[in-house]
């Protein structure tokens, strides 16, 4: 028999909730120096009662702390006899805020000159992008209206390498269902060729092959190398992809010095023509380093074994402190006769205070955690930060445990910040690797390993490039007790071919 009805049970569960101090806290860690340059903006716009300090805020504190009186606590009860929803808690500690907003000074860098940083406000010259100047080169070809639709339609469905990878046939059916009009698919080949030899030649290729030949034949030189490169582009692409050199000196009954002059040749060309359009961008994204860190060596003045400098960047953020005109509108609100308006004007500042000295509070703890992960970083991997070389295996786990924080902290510390050393800038993501074992028993960063198996390749012949069980013994030989397939996974994450395909005529 089947009961029904309900049933009152209760449950005890733990859970943890982030605060809302704590939400912003991890929002701001996670932000790199030109995102928070933005974020402080962005808080200086949305609250009235956050300023920047200047350099002579100090004084100015102190000639309006001795002027103002300490607020006492006042909580109204209404006639029901409750406490005031709006003066509740409502006093400020003013005196603490007055002398505890602004940062530290010594976590900024002394090379910030205001001067240097006058060229960030100049606005960026414009650039016609790739679609602009292929529009104005196909407007001086001499197009009927059906091959104008299909050059707008090439040009409209280009990568970013500059390919066309459409089906023409889709080509067709968007003329035909958008403009009601119907063109042959051998007339978009048409267009699509026209177009590939405008500048830069070889946009709108449909592969690599059709891109390195259509670039080939429109070499000035008409020479028989030029006609040689041609010819394998043509009908030997199979043996020229995969470097199979025998065949292609039978099949093309050339030498080895004909046949490197037109490798060379066709190693010349472009294999991204659309890539140009990308150029500019790439070079806007500029790196504003995070941290400053250089080694100081002893000195005849400083005697010890130096010491390493580190400097957290706060070029563009200013110093924060609370607004004291915010004090006297206080004062005032509390000598005047108590209504509604008054009410919602003290809670209004109540509240923008205490968000104020939240986002102080946030930044000073960034200031802080950023300051002592990069500490432990720099003590782990001293060799380095002193010569340049000599990656210690580390993991994120290593500094979490020696700043007491959390793993998951210590990743937004180390997520998209950069540090400026004498050697060039890193992300700090370069210093944290997993570790080899060597035949002595030393810990040794893969890194490390990495960078010897690159020289290694670098140094080989060309003629007989070194297979992967080659560099593994050799590696070996070095000490370092790896695998062929981690070589092979190393070699990879190098972006550096296999043998065969490393192979050269010389």
């Amino acid at each position: 028999m089947l009961k029904s009805g309900q049933k009152l049970t209760q449950k005890q569960s733990l859970q943890q909730k982030l605060s809302p101090q704590q939400i912003q806290f991890v929002k701001m860690l996670q932000l790199p120096t030109m995102a928070l340059e933005q974020r402080v903006k962005q808080e200086l716009e949305m609250n009235p009662v956050l300023e920047e300090a200047t350099p002579d805020s100090d004084d100015i504190i102190e000639e309006i702390e001795t002027e103002w009186d300490t607020i006492q606590s006042e909580k109204p009860e209404d006639e029901e006899g409750n406490p005031d929803p709006v003066d509740e808690n409502s006093e400020i500690d003013w005196d603490s805020f007055a002398q505890n907003t602004e940062y530290d000074g010594e976590n900024y860098s002394p090379s910030y000159n205001s001067q240097n940083e006058e060229w960030k406000d100049l606005p960026d010259p414009y650039h016609e992008t790739l679609l602009e100047e292929l529009e104005k080169q196909v407007s001086l070809l001499e197009l009927d209206d059906d091959e104008k639709l299909i050059a707008d339609q090439i040009l409209g469905s280009l990568d970013g390498d500059g390919y066309f990878r459409r089906d023409p046939d889709a080509v067709v059916d968007n003329i035909a269902f958008n403009h009601g009009r119907l063109v042959d698919v051998d007339l978009v080949h048409k267009v699509r060729r026209q177009i590939q030899m405008l500048e830069p030649v070889g946009v709108a290729s449909t592969d690599l092959r059709d891109c390195l030949l259509s670039q080939a034949k429109l070499l000035d030189e008409d020479t028989f190398i030029r006609r040689m490169a041609v010819r394998v582009l043509e009908t030997e692409w199979e043996a020229f992809e995969k470097k199979h050199f025998e065949k292609l000196k039978n099949r093309l009954n050339v030498d080895d010095e004909v046949l490197k002059k037109v490798f060379e040749l066709i190693r010349g060309l472009d294999p991204r023509p659309g890539a140009v359009d990308n150029q500019d961008e790439q070079n806007q994204q500029y790196i504003e380093p995070d941290f400053e860190v250089w080694f100081e060596p002893e000195t005849e003045e400083k005697k010890g074994s130096g010491e390493f400098i580190i400097h957290l960047n706060h070029r563009n953020v200013p110093p924060l402190r609370i607004s004291s005109d915010y004090k006297l509108i206080w004062e005032n609100l509390k000598g005047e006769s108590k209504n509604s308006e008054q009410n919602q004007a003290k809670k209004f500042i109540k509240e923008k205070v205490e968000s104020a000295q939240w986002f102080i509070d946030s930044i000073r703890q960034r200031q802080n955690t950023l300051l002592a992960t990069m500490k432990s970083i720099v003590a782990m991997q001293e060799e380095f930060f002193k010569y340049g070389e000599g990656l210690k295996p580390m993991i994120l786990k290593d500094i979490a445990e020696r700043v007491s924080m959390d793993i998951s902290t210590i990743s937004r510390v180390v997520n998209g910040k950069y540090v400026q050393t004498p050697f060039g800038v890193f992300e700090l993501k370069y210093f944290f690797s997993e570790g080899l074992e060597t035949e002595s028993g030393e810990d040794v960063s893969s890194r490390e390993v990495k960078k010897y198996l690159q020289e290694v390749i670098d140094g080989e012949d060309k003629s007989k490039p070194l297979s992967d069980q080659a560099l593994t013994s050799m590696l070996r030989d070095k000490g370092y007790i790896v695998a062929r397939r981690t070589v092979s996974k190393y070699r990879e994450s190098l972006q550096i071919p296999v043998a065969r395909l490393r192979k050269q005529i010389l």
